[in-house]
């Protein structure tokens, strides 16, 4: 079986590299998630033919846990490592699921296990990559209304942007825990896992290599968010958080970060906002920003 162990802040050092070589675009695939949802995921990582090796579980509303894997990360041809990961499956005695897989994932599953796997569609799970000059600019037709929320924003506020520092981001705590009893975070298993793994990112923020910015109006904290380079030309954002009730703090919050990213990253031209997890109103959100396209998410099954 795999020596699998659970993620430990000193593991970036290794697997960083790992994830580099792969430059996979989905936001599941970077250290930073790992990390903060290790404890709801129960991740447990590996190196094998030098390729990082990710298993986690699942557990449904039946109480019933499900162990799986994702692809593999690394560099090369990753035929040995999922032989070895399909092994352990087996040693553990539970069926051989990988989650999170891209369509080149699947083409590389469907050569290596030959008609032995059977793949299903993710939507919930689907990452919204934008182009990181649209949202900055928010030019065009379709983007109007966000135009005119950050404007109404502009009118009704006196406000002012700024990076998250270790001088401000309690501040940034204070307001994202009243944002989760404004927003029922208890009542919403989901919201609760979040808040669990949004600390372990404030706990760990300079060691994880986060950025982030917050707005303020009057003073006062109101918006925030924060992430992180996924990959050559992608930044992630792990979370944003605003009050709902201010007209457009949400689009100024999103845009001033964008801005702030293009100014400190000249090579990024995508922002993966992650996925939309089914929620109706998240992805309608997500939707009228008009991602630039989606990173395709699969769940594989082996069938014996």
């Amino acid at each position: 079986m795999i020596n699998f162990k659970k993620v430990e802040l000193q593991d970036k050092a290794w697997v960083d590299p790992l994830l580099r070589a792969a430059d996979f675009g989905s936001c599941h695939q970077s250290f930073t998630n790992l990390f903060a949802w290790v404890n709801i995921y129960c991740y447990r990582i590996a190196q094998v033919e030098s390729h990082l090796v990710v298993k986690g579980t699942i557990t449904n509303d039946s109480g019933e846990a499900t162990p799986y894997y994702f692809f593999p990360a690394g560099g090369g041809d990753p035929q040995k490592v999922l032989e070895e990961m399909k092994k352990d499956a087996d040693d553990a005695g539970h069926p051989f699921v990988l989650y999170g897989l891209s369509p080149e994932n699947v083409t590389d599953m469907k050569r290596i296990f030959t008609e032995k796997f059977e793949f299903k569609e993710t939507r919930e799970s689907f990452d919204y990559v934008y182009l990181l000059e649209k949202l900055v600019t928010l030019s065009g037709k379709k983007l109007s209304a966000k135009r005119n929320h950050i404007n109404r924003f502009k009118e009704n506020n006196d406000w002012t942007f700024e990076p998250i520092t270790m001088d401000n981001i309690e501040e940034c705590w204070e307001m994202n825990v009243q944002w989760c009893r404004l927003n029922g975070c208890l009542e919403d298993q989901h919201l609760s896992d979040e808040y669990c793994a949004v600390r372990r990112c404030y706990k760990y923020f300079q060691e994880l290599s986060l950025e982030g910015g917050l707005i303020r109006s009057a003073g006062r904290v109101i918006a925030y968010t924060m992430g992180g380079q996924l990959n050559s030309n992608t930044f992630d954002i792990n979370v944003e958080k605003a009050f709902g009730e201010i007209q457009g703090a949400y689009q100024m919050i999103n845009r001033e970060f964008a801005a702030l990213i293009q100014e400190k990253h000249p090579q990024i031209l995508y922002v993966n906002r992650e996925e939309d997890m089914g929620y109706p109103g998240l992805r309608k959100a997500k939707l009228s920003y008009y991602p630039a396209k989606f990173e395709e998410k699969y769940l594989g099954r082996y069938i014996n």
